[in-house]
């Protein structure tokens, strides 16, 4: 059974990792529409991850007792400048998506919420992952610079991520991680 302050709070990061979702939709298209597939490929399969992160929550919520809400956001932005803003920004979000994780962890501690702690562990070992991927590919964005052939070549070493997460959840995250990702 989750304390009102816990379900309130595990609704607020409900919207948070929607958000994030919607951000790299909106970063996935704008790499579309200057024809940067692979950097479009890296952030759609980045949207299908924040929406599995979603989707826990949403579940975990649940299965204490509580009722998951959905609340209006703001629109993410539309254009980017650079590659490099792309990822600055991802590394900026993510680091938020961190912080939040740990208010929750700490609110978790102390409520004594054991249950919830162990929920949430794989959500602050997830965001160590989360930073470490974009601190890689901002390195690479760094070194890369002007030179458009550095560019196409992370550009096509990004289209080979692929999605290792459920994407379809209308049968609850159980029968999709049982089908595997698709």
């Amino acid at each position: 059974m989750l304390s009102s302050n816990m379900e309130k709070a595990l609704n607020e990061q409900i919207n948070r990792e929607l958000y994030s979702a919607y951000l790299y939709m909106a970063m996935s298209s704008h790499a579309s529409s200057i024809g940067l597939k692979g950097f479009a490929n890296w952030f759609m399969v980045q949207y299908h991850e924040e929406m599995f992160h979603t989707m826990k929550i949403y579940e975990y919520i649940g299965m204490q007792g509580g009722k998951a809400l959905v609340n209006s956001m703001p629109a993410p932005p539309a254009d980017f400048a650079s590659p490099l803003e792309m990822f600055t920004r991802t590394l900026e979000h993510e680091q938020f998506i961190t912080r939040s994780i740990n208010d929750l962890m700490e609110l978790a501690i102390s409520e004594k919420d054991h249950a919830t702690q162990i929920f949430l562990q794989w959500y602050v070992t997830e965001q160590v992952e989360e930073e470490n991927n974009d601190n890689e590919i901002i390195a690479q964005l760094k070194l890369i610079k002007d030179n458009p052939q550095g560019l196409m070549m992370l550009d096509r070493e990004l289209a080979g991520r692929v999605t290792t997460v459920p994407t379809e959840f209308s049968k609850g995250l159980s029968a999709a991680s049982a089908g595997g990702a698709g």
